[in-house]
């Protein structure tokens, strides 16, 4: 039967001849994907070679494109495939597979450590940090962690901002995902007191509200990467003296100061009308989110007593009505989440400053006082860092402060770090960035 010399590979045969031409196995160079050691005569960047004993791998236009290993692991866009089928790339968006049943194994995600991660990670390459208790991914420049969990806590870094030394002033202080307290950003938006911060959109955080020559509604955006924006026109009543806290995973809430009303904050950072009050009207309170998705606020002043009692909020944003309180009444604390679902108040004033604090349990619930750690104060702030600690910092006991406390993934307080950035009283503070 007649055979048409065109339909041949390519290639060089080195076994033995037969009395018809050759006989035995053939064999070829390994080549490269350059140069295929069996290339296609009318197209030679394209064809076969071995990159590795009994490795065989595909290429066109010069590119390795599939590599079946040893093993007889198929790699797509990969050298050193780990499963059957192990497909590499950024664009990978959808598969058709005709006229087969496919049962799908349970994707399990590599795990590491925040000191173990991939020193060399490829775009868009995920696993489960056990440090941290997420999943995060890489996008190219840092680790992103999961936006979805563990909860309204879960923000790497965090801002102090405002307040006042002998004057108002504007200026903000950023904190690392160590917990570490950076010097001074020179200020932007309306120096003011007696405001209050707290993080929304998974990653970005919110100033609002205090008090210049009188109280005021303004608010100022902070972006993912600590950028505190210009003052945006204040909605609702202006007021000081009140707290905020993340709520629903992605939003914010206002409340009280000399009054009960709240306003919500969008997952853009917009900011509602105010909503009729619910509970008792008080002011120098404090406020955390817990839960995953809920916030507490709790404590504060009347005006003529201090109180212990909170308010629990929904994953709506809706407040409920005054739980008794627990734990020694006072104002002028600070609150931060911890833990990924936890809560702790702490610090403030009764008829002297105090460094006791009240843990507050996934389900909303105060616990009684814990003998104070560091030194006593009044009127400082607090945020969540690092995706499950919290950091106090600042305040005032007959001076300004800017000495901070760490608080652990477990609720416990550490002493006094010297302080850093200019001293001052009555600021606020929230975490931002999912990024370490």
């Amino acid at each position: 039967m007649p055979i048409k010399q065109s339909n041949f590979l390519s290639a060089t045969y080195t076994g033995p001849q037969g009395p018809q031409g050759p006989q035995g196995p053939s064999s070829m160079s390994d080549g490269t994907a350059a140069a295929p050691g069996l290339p296609f005569a009318d197209n030679t960047a394209t064809g076969f070679y071995r990159p590795a004993a009994n490795t065989l791998s595909f290429v066109t236009a010069s590119v390795e494109r599939l590599r079946i290993d040893s093993s007889g692991r198929l790699g797509i866009g990969i050298t050193s495939p780990t499963s059957n089928l192990h497909v590499i790339g950024a664009n990978v968006t959808s598969a058709t597979v005709t006229g087969a049943t496919i049962t799908a194994p349970t994707l399990a995600l590599a795990t590491w450590t925040t000191a173990t991660r991939p020193a060399s990670p490829s775009n868009y390459q995920m696993g489960y940090n056990t440090s941290l208790n997420t999943k995060e991914i890489w996008d190219g420049t840092y680790w992103r962690l999961d936006p979805t969990g563990p909860g309204v806590n879960n923000t790497q870094r965090a801002i102090f901002g405002y307040g006042q030394t002998p004057s108002v002033v504007s200026m903000t202080n950023l904190v690392s995902a160590a917990g570490v307290v950076a010097a001074d950003t020179t200020g932007v938006g309306t120096a003011r007191n007696s405001l209050t911060a707290a993080s929304y959109g998974t990653d970005k955080a919110i100033f609002g509200y205090g008090y210049l020559s009188g109280g005021v509604s303004m608010t100022n955006l902070v972006t993912n990467q600590g950028v505190v924006g210009s003052d945006v026109t204040g909605v609702g009543s202006v007021r000081f003296a009140l707290a905020a806290a993340g709520y629903g995973t992605d939003k914010a809430i206002f409340g009280y100061g000399f009054s009960s009303i709240t306003n919500l904050v969008t997952n853009q950072g917009v900011v509602g009308s105010d909503v009729t009050g619910v509970g008792t009207a008080r002011y120098d309170l404090a406020a955390a989110g817990y839960g995953t998705d809920k916030a507490i606020f709790g404590y504060g002043q009347t005006g003529s007593n201090n109180v212990s009692l909170t308010n629990l909020v929904t994953n709506q944003g809706v407040v409920g009505s005054d739980v008794t309180g627990v734990g020694t009444a006072r104002y002028g604390l600070a609150a931060a989440g911890y833990g990924t679902d936890k809560a702790i108040f702490g610090y403030g004033y009764t008829i002297d400053n105090v460094s006791i604090t009240n843990l507050v349990t996934n389900q909303g619930v105060v616990g009684s006082d814990v003998t104070g750690v560091g030194s006593a104060r009044r009127w400082l702030a607090a945020a969540g860092y690092g995706t499950d600690k919290a950091i106090f910092g600042y305040g005032y006991n007959g001076s300004n402060l800017s000495m901070t406390n760490l608080v652990s993934n477990t609720g416990v307080v550490a002493t006094d770090t010297a302080g850093v950035g200019t001293a001052r009283y009555a600021l606020a503070a929230a975490g931002f960035s999912l990024t370490t």
